[in-house]
């Protein structure tokens, strides 16, 4: 299905949108329920890849079914939690498989570092990749080393199976640590269901906890979700504002960071006292390239990016060298279809740098590269110039209500 979308002169100056919980938290907190059946969730994410960690974890609970193949499509997420949680399943077999896409991304490392642990895994087709095949057992290794530059996927996935495996867990990163936000939100959400958890310089701790009380966790809106408002909110008239629901000051989410960056683009965040956030542009941008390290919350570049072309100035980001194994390459991506645009653009492995420019080309197809970021960093351009999105249904992924939500605000969306 491709969009073509066109903004209208209908008024949205007052709207308010409801976010589902964050996919990140959601799927933490879904392996940490099949652990805990205790655990009861409210606000889960309603995205593709969440009902896929969710029916994943379903099948685990089948008991007379000792070998099952389980599909996770371009959810990579469900893949690296799922080969942790799978490999302590004692007793079960599982091919562990997804997408085309899926299969060129890596999973050694963590493949690896579970083996460490004393994990029977093994490859179906190419070496270091998916699909495999993990034969459940028991785990009782408590001592794993791993790179500390690695998507932190890996690492959460062995923090989250470390409360039940027999002596916790010692996890040693090795080098300078990447996307930590990720990390201690793990952490701390092992810390609300009470797992005991330490952080000290390189090496973390996990104690073992058989057992959680009887407990209910309500999931904060996804952070991700919010950054494509906050670009339309940046590219709109003074004094437009948008209500979103519902999100806290204190977030565990390291793409909270938008209320901060997006100060730059004239954008004032104000957190209520109803757990809503309300956006609204005060200000003029300031005009002068911008340069951010986005190594903490990288799920956000492509909306920057996209933000400061729409606003006509340059930017540098950094800290971006996870892009590159994400539903595409990312970066390229960027780099082909602002180039379509316009923009003049280089990207190396790991930053992104695009000049100050006000050229804008119409009516441009946006590729979508089968990636939900893509579709919804470049939606708000529809607020300077008419375009096209590719493959829009892809936004299911992470945000399924997206285009209705565009459209209760002004949005013209049309099918191609």
């Amino acid at each position: 299905m491709d969009l073509r979308l066109q903004h209208s002169t209908i008024n949205y100056q007052q709207s308010t949108i409801k976010i589902t919980g964050s996919k990140s938290e959601t799927n933490r907190l879904l392996l940490l329920q099949a652990l805990y059946p205790n655990l009861t969730l409210e606000n889960t994410s309603n995205s593709d890849d969440s009902e896929v960690m969710a029916d994943a974890l379903q099948k685990s609970k089948i008991t007379d079914q000792k070998s099952v193949i389980v599909n996770v499509h371009h959810a990579g997420t469900a893949m690296r939690f799922l080969t942790a949680f799978f490999a302590m399943q004692e007793g079960k077999e599982v091919v562990l498989t997804g997408s085309s896409r899926m299969k060129e991304r890596p999973i050694k490392i963590l493949v690896e570092a579970l083996k460490q642990l004393g994990a029977e895994i093994t490859y179906e087709e190419n070496e270091g990749f998916p699909p495999i095949n993990i034969k459940g057992k028991k785990l009782t290794q408590n001592k794993v080393s791993l790179p500390a530059n690695v998507s932190s996927q890996y690492i959460s996935a062995l923090l989250l199976i470390a409360p039940k495996l027999e002596n916790g867990l010692e996890l040693t990163l090795e080098g300078e640590i990447t996307s930590v936000p990720y990390i201690k939100m793990t952490l701390a959400l092992l810390n609300e269901i009470g797992v005991e958890t330490s952080f000290v310089k390189n090496v973390i701790k996990i104690n073992q906890k058989s057992k959680i009380v009887n407990q209910q966790s309500t999931i904060e809106s996804d952070w991700s979700s919010a950054s494509y408002w906050y670009s339309i909110v940046a590219l709109s008239d003074m004094g437009t504002q948008i209500t979103l629901s519902s999100y806290k000051a204190n977030s565990l989410q390291g793409d909270s960071a938008l209320a901060e960056i997006y100060k730059n683009f004239g954008v004032e965040t104000v957190f209520n006292s109803n757990n809503s956030i309300t956006i609204t542009k005060i200000a003029t941008h300031n005009p002068q390239p911008t340069t951010y390290n986005l190594n903490n919350s990288p799920d956000i570049a492509q909306t920057i990016a996209v933000t400061c072309f729409g606003l006509g100035i340059g930017c540098h980001l950094t800290g971006l060298h996870t892009l590159k194994i994400k539903e595409t390459d990312r970066l390229e991506a960027l780099k082909n279809e602002l180039t379509k645009l316009g923009a003049t653009i280089s990207v190396t492995n790991d930053a992104l740098t695009m000049e100050t420019s006000n050229h804008l080309i119409a009516d441009v197809k946006i590729a979508t590269y089968q990636d939900h970021r893509m579709a919804m960093a470049f939606a708000p351009l529809a607020l300077k110039t008419s375009l096209n999105i590719q493959d829009a249904e892809v936004v299911s992924k992470s945000y399924p209500t997206f285009w209705d939500d565009l459209q209760s605000v002004g949005f013209q969306v049309e099918n191609q």
